[in-house]
């Protein structure tokens, strides 16, 4: 394969993708290019095999929760030819406790949504006063 071109041949995603991580710079980006990334005739832009192996994994590491930073972090190491993977395993351990910490906050909130379901289902609509705007909001206890 001499390239991809318009932003990568496989998916209007990985298209998506090159604009959005372009932007972040975590790929190439327009002051970047080469001779070989210019625009063609067509308006496509031409990209190398590299570029296209940089997205992939840029995609696989956010279906990993990498955030953009963290990525940016790892290509780095990569690029100056360093192993990233103490800097990979040590991130994956921070976005799994932070994804552990979300989950429980979630289920919290599942928790207290559940109940109020139920304790609302019961009570009768009232119309705001002066006092109130809505009873069912107004006298839910959130307790944890």
């Amino acid at each position: 394969m001499t390239g991809s071109r318009g932003g990568w041949h496989e998916s209007h995603r990985g298209c998506q993708a090159i604009g959005h991580y372009g932007r972040h710079g975590t790929v190439l980006y327009p002051h970047q290019y080469s001779e070989s990334h210019q625009k063609q005739g067509n308006g496509y832009r031409e990209y190398s095999d590299n570029d296209v192996k940089r997205l992939r994994f840029v995609l696989s590491a956010r279906q990993l929760g990498f955030s953009v930073e963290d990525i940016q972090e790892i290509l780095g190491h990569a690029d100056k030819k360093k192993t990233p993977c103490p800097t990979v395993r040590r991130l994956i351990d921070q976005r799994l406790h932070e994804t552990e910490e979300r989950l429980t906050e979630t289920l919290k909130l599942k928790d207290r949504m559940q109940r109020a379901v139920l304790e609302w289902n019961q009570k009768p609509d009232k119309a705001p006063t002066g006092h109130m705007l809505c009873h069912l909001i107004e006298e839910f206890t959130a307790e944890e």
